[in-house]
């Protein structure tokens, strides 16, 4: 059963074929796409690409006579929980910001309730143009969400602002403006409610609750760095952006959030209290720091397991050396530490990121050091892993396996806080 319904616009720019990508990503992650075009668009991709993909009706024009729906700016506007523009160019943002109608895409915009996400794309003097700002400036008064463009060499071979924003980003932030409940004009919860009314029993989650009020988090996060001298160090791929999606997501819910990271490449939310701690050693010691406050756990960090048994004072020099071998001792195991400290009720959330026989090794995780949940995620799938705005995980309890599709980390995150709402009321 499909999450939400998204409407996806397509207008004429180069970028056009990258749409296709953005419907198969929300596919991914759940979602039913319908396709509305501009007659434009379809000069770079052909509506059959979209109908193949959707079994759906691609509409271009209301009075087509192939158009099964003759008023489908209106049914097709009323049906949607998102209408996503990939790409917008500057024609369509501004007859969306002066309330032009004239072809089906502005007509549905203009019919539609739904909030509206749009992701821009155009040489970088139209994009600084002073009308196409103002427009977007209206836009964003009228409630429009926008995924801005990147800077980069666009398709007229010049270098600047104006570049469609990665795909992964695109898809991230429309479920997550969904996830939030947050919209233009309508109400942005109608999947949520569609899905509680079908199944009373899904206990989906209102956004907006504070249902963590009163619980303590600690939350490691990142990679860590193992020194072998003052240059060279062992680490890996960790960007956190999982582990701040659930410090943000918590925060959101009420919870009284601490963080522990590591090395980041992710930027960390605004307003949590945060401890930097880059080796094994030092993230165990801030964490058992930090433990006797906490009431939930979250060990999303990639700790190293082996660190050189003795780091270098000054940097090893390769003079002469074919070869060099390393040392390696055992880090301080958190995950083990902190079961063995159990406090407050304390909740523990472990993180099992795995390449073959993923679920297997997370249950193995799970039951060798005590944890109330896993998340067991497959790095080598598409979509997953280090350095993604996505992620698809098997979340393990002990009164089952819940197994999630393709979605954004923030909604991810989520997820898992539900499973810790469900474990703290059993």
């Amino acid at each position: 059963m499909a999450t939400y319904r998204i409407g996806l616009g397509v207008s004429g720019g180069i970028a056009a074929y990258k749409a296709v990508e953005v419907m198969r990503l929300l596919q991914k992650s759940g979602c039913e796409v319908s396709v509305a075009m501009t007659k434009h668009a379809t000069e770079f991709v052909q509506p059959l690409t979209f109908r193949a993909l959707t079994d759906k009706h691609v509409i271009v024009d209301d009075y087509d006579p192939a158009n099964p729906d003759p008023i489908a700016h209106i049914n097709f506007s009323q049906q949607i929980d998102l209408l996503l523009i990939v790409p917008a160019t500057a024609n369509i943002i501004a007859k969306f910001a002066n309330g032009v109608a004239d072809d089906f895409l502005s007509s549905t915009y203009l019919a539609s309730s739904a909030p509206v996400l749009i992701a821009p794309a155009m040489n970088t003097t139209m994009w600084e143009n002073p009308a196409t700002q103002r427009n977007i400036e209206q836009l964003k008064k009228d409630g429009v969400h926008f995924v801005e463009p990147v800077a980069g060499e666009l398709a007229c071979k010049t270098v600047g602002t104006g570049k469609l924003e990665d795909v992964e980003n695109i898809v991230r932030q429309a479920l997550e403006l969904l996830d939030a409940g947050t919209g233009r004009r309508g109400d942005a919860e109608k999947g949520r409610r569609r899905e509680a009314e079908k199944n009373p029993k899904s206990q989906i989650r209102n956004p907006k609750s504070k249902d963590l009020s009163g619980e303590r988090m600690l939350i490691t996060v990142g990679g860590t760095r193992e020194a072998i001298d003052p240059v060279r160090f062992i680490s890996n791929h960790s960007s956190g952006k999982m582990g701040f999606a659930v410090a943000e997501a918590g925060h959101a819910r009420g919870a009284n959030v601490t963080i522990v990271a590591g090395v980041t490449t992710a930027e960390p939310p605004a307003g949590i209290k945060l401890t930097r701690a880059f080796s094994a050693e030092e993230m165990h010691e801030a964490v058992m720091k930090e433990l006797p406050n906490a009431t939930v756990f979250v060990g999303a960090a990639a700790v190293a397991d082996y660190a050189p048994a003795n780091s270098a004072s000054s940097k090893i020099k390769k003079d002469g050396k074919d070869s060099m071998t390393l040392e390696l001792k055992k880090t301080p195991d958190i995950l083990t530490d902190v079961s063995a400290h159990r406090t407050n009720g304390l909740l523990i959330v472990g993180f099992a990121a795995e390449t073959n026989d993923v679920v297997e090794y997370a249950r193995s995780k799970m039951k060798k050091k005590n944890l109330d949940i896993v998340v067991a995620n497959d790095i080598t799938q598409e979509g997953a892993g280090f350095n993604t705005d996505t992620n698809i995980a098997t979340i393990l309890t002990p009164s089952g396996d819940v197994e999630l599709p393709l979605m954004s980390k923030r909604a991810l995150a989520d997820k898992i806080l539900d499973e810790v709402i469900r474990r703290r009321r059993s």
